[in-house]
């Protein structure tokens, strides 16, 4: 399984930046999908999950209302949509694949621990 992820930049406060990430390899209906972003100085964080199917989605506190996660299976592709951004929004966000019903997990996955795959990281710097 390869996750390739794009779509960072350069934004300013209030605006808008649109995270692609292409999953290929084995099956995707059976994962839950992640993103998590690192900033300077700090660990990695949770930042938002979907089942594939889009059914059951969950995000951190800091980006609810402001942060999209969904999924395009005819493309394979998960989108992480941010709006109204901030400062500190600004981290190298990562996308991951967690592989959880051959865990034996049904429920959305929040630690780095649990995803099996991640992709290389890409670079949002929002400026003030």
């Amino acid at each position: 399984v390869q996750l390739q992820a794009s779509g960072g930049g350069l934004a300013e406060v209030g605006g808008s930046l649109r995270l692609s990430c292409v999953v290929s390899g084995r099956t995707r209906s059976t994962y839950a999908m992640g993103w998590f972003r690192q900033a300077p100085g700090k660990e990695r964080e949770f930042v938002a999950a979907t089942s594939w199917s889009g059914g059951t989605r969950d995000y951190a506190d800091s980006v609810k209302g402001r942060f999209t996660i969904s999924t395009d299976d005819a493309k394979s592709t998960v989108y992480l949509q941010m709006n109204s951004l901030k400062p500190e929004d600004t981290a190298v966000y990562y996308c991951a694949a967690d592989d959880r019903i051959a865990r034996g997990r049904y429920r959305l996955s929040y630690h780095i621990t649990e995803y099996d795959y991640w992709g290389q990281g890409t670079q949002v710097t929002v400026s003030s």
